[in-house]
């Protein structure tokens, strides 16, 4: 008997789509794709220009999808192969095996007069600047120039409005600007009609110079890596490409040149310029076994470094996903702007119908001057300007904040941030370096070396931060570390293994106390430590307790100005930490954080607790850098990973700083406050121009080729504020312009 055949996933295909940068593009391709049999997982990108996804060609061939495409007036190119209709066209010349030797790239970066739109605008200008040149010469001539500038441009706007009207969209922008410049030729208004077309398309290629704006920044990242590297076997240096590096090779970086790819330093030392990675404008000395980055400039020694990331995985490729990635998370109100837009257009077609009809009909109104005012709110009407005014600034605020080391994974993580009402930190490796050292041990029988080297092995397998220091103190002193085995690490508890026959536990004084396994004398000097702001664990022996080992771990010199930065932007910033009450509050104390502002003695599950009360009661980002902190982040509002901290907490959170610094925090803060104020004034513009456009087309003080303006000149305007936002900088600010500042963005 037979069994039923595998059902295979359909193949994931990826276009680059000439045309489709803007907002309003990205919506009509999405339209079209849902009326597909067989399509999934779609994803689009007006960043990139591309859309990617898993089609069942049983359903639906890929020749209907390109066909559908170029019939919305855009032109697809298959990544890493031929779009099926040249694919057949090539086989009809070449044969099947000639047709898929052949890999087609669209180059996206073309200059503006290159592209079909603006060649389109160049002939409808040339067009229109030879109707107006006649109408001195031969003024009933110059009508025929005036006809020819309209068609020429409502032709393509007729096909792509039938074209989106097949897909569900019957109330395009393309069709009431058509409708517009149709009906100005058909009352006797041809020059009127001619320009409204005319400043339409510019309007429309306004948009695609700007996301080709700030497109280019990030490939101006992309460019960072360097292409080739110098590959290390044995004694021979070797260059090879740099995308070929795979892990666990090693590379040589001279001085001057850039690190090829992300890595640990296995010998040398020296200054590497970060900027370019993480936005940090000092150079910083790094030695063995410290990280570098893909794109840093090497400044002075050479260094040997291990390949750690494939350069499909590095870190500026990653930067680049987020950014890429980031328009799929809509703002909210990019949602809402979204779901009012769909609504809106359909009424201004229905005002329109009516502004023409009813006074004709009813009250005796002239049909030429009623039906001009009509056509008039067409164009005032069209949304334009209104869908580009959030996806714009977004965009803008993301790249922005990825060229300072402020990586965001969405729009809607960027307007959440610059709202919440506190901010929770994670104790060690976020508020404090991360680089606990060892103070002090204490023994009940008085052997502080037996202890360290106990303990070191228990912990040798650990790559906890207090872990580590217990580990590297025994090395410093050349103690030979035990062998361990079924080590087992239990969250906020204790790590315990076997080591030489004995079942050994580093434990907190919190859990050695529950066990009852604590005597007094070694309570009062873990009493004695904690009010020092020092770490205390317990070494356990079954069910002995054998001594105690102190740790101390120092906030970071930043930590306290972030913090009382926060504080004036009117967030709370709040310490969660599982390290007991004493040493929470001594370090607290350094930080100028008051005894309300921190809660001790917190396991993971209770880090959850915290963030959900906190959610409830307004906003709450978390920020934290290690595995224990992966839940807390998923649950907060805005989770915030720090630089150095695991893979988990990076791909949890939704937001991340690549430079490990507090001050970080309301630098992303300042950033989607700006971001949310640009977004105001866009919208502001989009329907204030509208407003005073309405009034005096009503009054008759306007006539059709103003009308448009209320369009085209918004869309130049939220184009242009919003690429402000890619000069964005943070300002540290003193109270009263930060009280100016929340009141802006409330």
């Amino acid at each position: 008997m037979s069994s039923a055949p595998l059902l295979q996933p359909s193949p994931t295909l990826e276009y680059f789509v000439e045309g489709m940068d803007c907002a309003g593009c990205v919506r009509k391709v999405e339209q079209m794709v849902a009326t597909l049999p067989g399509a999934a997982e779609v994803r689009t990108s007006f960043n990139k220009q591309t859309l990617e996804l898993q089609l069942d060609e049983q359903q639906t061939p890929r020749a209907r999808l390109e066909a559908n495409l170029k019939s919305l007036g855009y032109a697809p190119s298959l990544r890493g192969g031929q779009t099926q209709l040249e694919d057949a066209h090539s086989q009809g010349e070449a044969g099947h095996a000639h047709a898929h030797s052949h890999t087609h790239e669209a180059e996206p970066g073309k200059p503006w007069y290159a592209t079909g739109q603006g060649k389109l605008v160049m002939a409808s200008g040339v067009l229109l600047a030879l109707a107006f040149a006649f109408s001195f010469i031969e003024p009933g001539f110059s009508v025929y120039g005036y006809v020819a500038a309209t068609v020429l441009g409502v032709w393509p706007l007729l096909k792509k409005s039938m074209a989106s009207a097949r897909f569900g969209d019957y109330f395009s922008i393309n069709l009431l600007v058509a409708v517009a410049a149709i009906g100005a030729v058909l009352i006797g208004q041809a020059a009127e009609g001619a320009v409204v077309v005319f400043f339409f398309a510019v309007g429309e290629l306004l948009e695609g110079v700007a996301a080709g704006k700030a497109r280019a920044g990030i490939q101006a990242l992309a460019a960072l890596a360097p292409k080739t590297a110098l590959l290390l076997e044995g004694d021979q240096v070797r260059e090879v490409k740099a995308d070929s590096l795979r892990i666990g090779q090693q590379v040589q970086v001279r001085p001057g040149a850039r690190v090829p790819a992300d890595g640990r330093i296995l010998s040398g030392a020296s200054s590497l310029d970060d900027s370019p990675i993480t936005g940090e404008s000092v150079p910083v000395d790094k030695g063995v076994g410290e990280s570098v980055f893909a794109g840093s400039i090497n400044q002075s020694g050479v260094l040997t470094v291990e390949v750690e990331r494939a350069a499909s995985d590095n870190t500026i490729a990653r930067i680049i996903h987020l950014v890429e990635e980031a328009e799929a998370s809509k703002a909210p109100t990019a949602r809402f702007i979204d779901r009012f837009s769909r609504a809106y257009t359909p009424g201004v077609v229905a005002v329109a119908a009516l502004v023409a009809l009813v006074p004709p009909l009813l009250f005796g109104g002239e049909w030429h001057t009623w039906l001009y005012k009509s056509l008039s709110l067409l164009l005032i009407g069209c949304p334009c300007a209104l869908v580009l005014s959030v996806p714009a600034a977004i965009t803008s605020a993301v790249s922005a904040g990825a060229k300072r080391g402020l990586l965001l994974k969405g729009g809607a993580a960027l307007e959440l941030i610059g709202g919440v009402k506190t901010v929770a930190f994670d104790k060690t490796g976020t508020l404090t370096a991360g680089r606990p050292r060892l103070t002090g041990v204490v023994g009940l029988n008085g052997d502080e070396t037996e202890i360290l080297r106990l303990a070191a092995a228990v912990e040798s397998g650990s790559d906890h931060p207090l872990a580590r220091a217990i580990v590297e103190e025994a090395g410093r002193q050349q103690l030979i570390i035990p062998a361990s085995r079924d080590a087992e690490a239990l969250p906020g508890q204790a790590a315990r293994a076997t080591v030489e026959g004995r079942s050994l536990r580093v434990a907190s004084p919190r859990h050695a106390a529950s066990l009852g396994l604590l005597p007094a004398p070694l309570q009062r000097v873990i009493e004695t430590f904690e009010t020092q702001g020092r770490t205390a664990v317990v070494l356990l022996d079954g069910n002995q307790a054998l001594g105690v080992l102190a740790l101390r771990d120092e906030p970071r010199p930043e930590a306290k100005a972030a913090l009382a930065e926060l504080r004036l932007m009117g967030i709370r910033p709040l310490m969660l930490t599982g390290d007991n009450a004493r040493t929470a509050r001594a370090i607290a104390f350094d930080l100028g954080l008051s005894e309300s502002e921190v809660q001790a003695d917190l396991l993971p599950e209770d880090k959850l607790r915290v963030i959900a009360e906190l959610s409830r009661a307004g906003g709450v980002a978390m920020v934290g850098d290690g595995i224990n902190d992966a839940p807390a982040l998923a649950q907060a509002d805005v989770g915030i990973a720090m630089g150095g901290g695991t893979d988990v907490a990076l791909e949890t959170a939704d937001a991340a700083l690549l430079r490990s610094e507090v001050s970080g925090i309301p630098a992303l803060v300042g950033l989607s406050r700006s971001a949310m104020l640009n977004i105001k004034q866009n919208i502001a513009f989009a329907l204030g121009l509208k407003l005073i456009f309405l009034i005096t087309t009503l009054l008759g003080y306007t006539n059709l080729w103003m009308a448009i303006l209320a369009d085209t000149g918004a869309t130049a305007l939220v184009t242009a504020n919003a690429l402000r936002l890619l000069g964005w900088r943070f300002k540290r600010l003193e109270a009263p312009q930060l009280e100016r500042q929340r009141s802006a963005s409330a």
